[in-house]
């Protein structure tokens, strides 16, 4: 693994230790502990994915760091996507939105896309239960349980914030989990 990537990933594992460290133990657990720790790790992630699409500027949205690549409006229009494709089939709902990384280019129009496909899947994780989780349903030919499904959406989701991070870079732009460990950092 070459060192950027070993950098992003030590960055994000940070963050995640730092969110948690702030969370109190509790003696009891949640009434349904394992959607709550699912949907929790989802909206740190989810969160990071906004705060890049929002940081990049418009006119960076059509940079490819290769021709073979998504453009950086490509990829925030590609998890926009994911988000709806994802979290339908884990509330076995017909995806309610598709085509947005072929059909929206403008950051303004991307970003409020991101948002609202974040705004479903955080919807679908609002209406589950552990015991719903456990639920079987068919994604890509496989039968997963529904809060696999969603886990699945946060690790794209989350892998897609490391292309993020790399295109911000290239751009000098430093991205929003890096800027906020630094902020920690200087309290």
């Amino acid at each position: 693994m070459n060192k950027r990537v070993c950098s992003v990933l030590v960055a994000l594992m940070a963050t995640c230790v730092a969110v948690l460290a702030q969370v109190p133990a509790t003696a009891t657990a949640p009434p349904n502990p394992i959607t709550s720790s699912e949907k929790g790790f989802y909206g740190l992630v989810s969160s990071e994915v906004v705060a890049a699409a929002e940081k990049m500027p418009e006119e960076s949205y059509s940079f490819k760091p290769t021709p073979e690549v998504r453009s950086f409006g490509q990829l925030v229009g590609h998890l926009a996507d994911a988000q709806y494709g994802f979290c339908s089939t884990a509330i076995s709902e017909p995806i309610p939105v598709k085509g947005i990384e072929k059909t929206k280019t403008s950051k303004a129009d991307l970003v409020a896309a991101l948002k609202d496909g974040v705004a479903y899947c955080n919807k679908a994780f609002a209406g589950m239960t552990d015991a719903q989780g456990s639920q079987m349903v068919k994604m890509m030919n496989y039968d997963l349980a529904r809060l696999t499904v969603l886990s699945v959406n946060t690790a794209h989701t989350d892998e897609h914030y490391g292309n993020m991070v790399t295109y911000l870079r290239m751009k000098g732009i430093v991205p929003p989990s890096s800027e906020r460990q630094a902020n920690q950092g200087q309290k």
